[in-house]
């Protein structure tokens, strides 16, 4: 592989009719802080609680009350600040963004502007076998919003504030990706690390992963002088999409709007700065809104909340127990396991498939493992759409398969067999090789009988293997045939083979 960074991209071309231009994009990502209690109050966090049932008088904002931080959401933040290689600032501000819609009771954010918790840092994505660094600007915590509700009466919104208060981090990257391709990767990279770190579950169905997505197209050579002279002016005017909770939309999305962004340019006129929606239906972004800049929220610093000062021993000591990277374990896997690095990628794309894999597997079977992990399992479970926390086939039991196997005692066949018994009953291999008898056949005798027979019964295959050896398996699947996939299909192959003198 070839490593590159993030100076020397390959970007995603837009062809005009007058010009070429490339994309660049930045991404915002709020991820949810996996917490039990909010970010200012004791109130549950729980997803899918009845409307309005898990907010305090502090997220209400009663008159008087006042936040308390909740110190479990910074070390959870500074966990995945380590996680990302970024600097953790040990001096931290919260800060007020003025504005008013209904979802927002207080009439302001509590957010990070100034002094945010997490510095620079950067994300390690591969894409076509090359290496590439995003880099990650800043990390900032925040508390969310409420949501409104509009589809329940033709002539009435609704305000579930459940969500308010919330713990987010907002993780800011650099304009470093070039492609929708690379968006995407970025995002399911942060997405896997968040879950390593357990920091965020990164459900985007449920909203505790969104992202707002910033796009801008340029003539060739601008994004040099952008990297030369770190000015944001050669990258473009830049359109926000916001609130994308969807791999495939974000991709649908960057390249829609790259598109009409240089249908603009190439008509002469120019792009209007603003936040945008996607739909879906259409296929299309559409305004929403023009774009805001930090003074028309009017930030200052919040007076209800002092200055967050942290020791670097807490820090270090957060840093010592963080739990292994997906990269690393990818890497642990192809050394440890003897498997390929393809095979490694699939096995830590998820976390729970990486326990999993570790639960089943030895250093002696790695291979034959992760091959039953991703063709057998991965294969069935996709197919009946159930997730692998909830596989019908326990980790130990398919450990259990795989021992019978590599011990000789069944066959591939009986084995694949074996899995759908124990798929649909539950029950130990063990136990179904006894009740079934599927345990394989070593008995020589019986087994030279078989052959005996197979030749006996095809004397045409028999002249046709004088001529041609590689018939040889032929014989042996009549073996396998006869005795039900029960025979070792090792001394199958030496008794056909001395029978027909053939060497094996």
């Amino acid at each position: 592989m070839t490593d590159f960074d993030c100076k020397l991209p390959k970007p995603q071309i837009i062809e005009g009719n007058k010009y070429s231009w490339e994309l660049v994009i930045g991404m915002e990502v709020h991820a949810q802080i996996k917490s039990k209690a909010k970010l200012f109050s004791s109130a549950s966090t729980d997803f899918g609680s009845e409307p309005n049932s898990n907010v305090s008088i502090v997220d209400a904002a009663m008159p008087g009350m006042l936040p308390v931080l909740n110190m479990f959401c910074i070390e959870q933040a500074v966990k995945t600040g380590l996680g990302l290689k970024a600097k953790i600032n040990l001096y931290s501000q919260f800060d007020r963004k003025n504005y008013f819609y209904p979802d927002l009771p207080q009439g302001y954010q509590i957010s990070q502007l100034y002094h945010p918790l997490v510095g620079e840092g950067e994300i390690t994505i591969n894409i076509k076998d090359k290496i590439r660094n995003i880099g990650i600007e800043r990390i900032h915590v925040e508390q969310d919003a409420g949501k409104s509700i509009h589809d329940m009466d033709p002539n009435l919104s609704f305000i579930d504030l459940n969500r308010t208060g919330v713990g987010l981090m907002e993780i800011v990257s650099r304009p470093h990706i070039r492609s929708s391709e690379e968006a995407i990767s970025y995002l399911k990279k942060l997405r896997q690390i968040l879950q390593y770190l357990d920091t965020c579950d990164g459900n985007m169905q449920e909203g505790s992963l969104r992202a707002d997505i910033n796009v801008s197209v340029l003539r060739k050579g601008n994004y040099e002088k952008y990297l030369e002279k770190e000015d944001l002016s050669f990258l473009g005017t830049r359109c926000e999409i916001k609130n994308m909770n969807s791999m495939r939309f974000i991709q649908q999305a960057i390249d829609y709007e790259a598109k009409r962004q240089v249908g603009i340019l190439e008509d002469g006129d120019k792009i209007i700065q603003e936040t945008r929606l996607y739909d879906p239906d259409a296929g299309k972004t559409k305004s929403m809104r023009s774009k805001e800049e930090a003074h028309d929220y009017r930030y200052f610093p919040c007076p209800d909340l002092p200055p967050l000062v942290i020791e670097q021993n807490w820090v270090d000591d957060i840093k010592k127990n963080l739990p292994e990277l997906p990269d690393d374990k990818k890497n642990r896997f192809i050394v440890e396991y003897g498997i390929g690095d393809y095979d490694a990628e699939v096995l830590t794309s998820e976390k729970n498939t990486a326990n999993f894999f570790e639960q089943v597997s030895t250093k002696k079977t790695g291979k034959l493992a992760a091959n039953w992990v991703i063709n057998e399992l991965f294969g069935r479970l996709n197919k009946e759409g159930i997730s692998i926390n909830d596989s019908p086939v326990s980790s130990t039991n398919l450990k259990e398969i795989l021992s019978f196997l590599e011990a000789g005692e069944i066959s591939s066949k009986i084995a694949k067999e074996l899995f759908e018994h124990v798929w649909k009953t539950k029950k130990s291999p063990a136990t179904l090789i006894q009740e079934l008898g599927l345990k394989q056949v070593t008995d020589e005798d019986f087994i030279e009988k078989l052959v005996d027979k197979i030749i006996a019964d095809n004397p045409e295959q028999v002249e046709k293997v004088k001529q041609n050896p590689k018939i040889l398996g032929w014989f042996v699947g009549q073996v396998m045939k006869e005795s039900k996939g029960k025979a070792n299909p090792k001394i199958t192959n030496q008794l056909v083979a001395q029978k027909l003198k053939i060497s094996y």
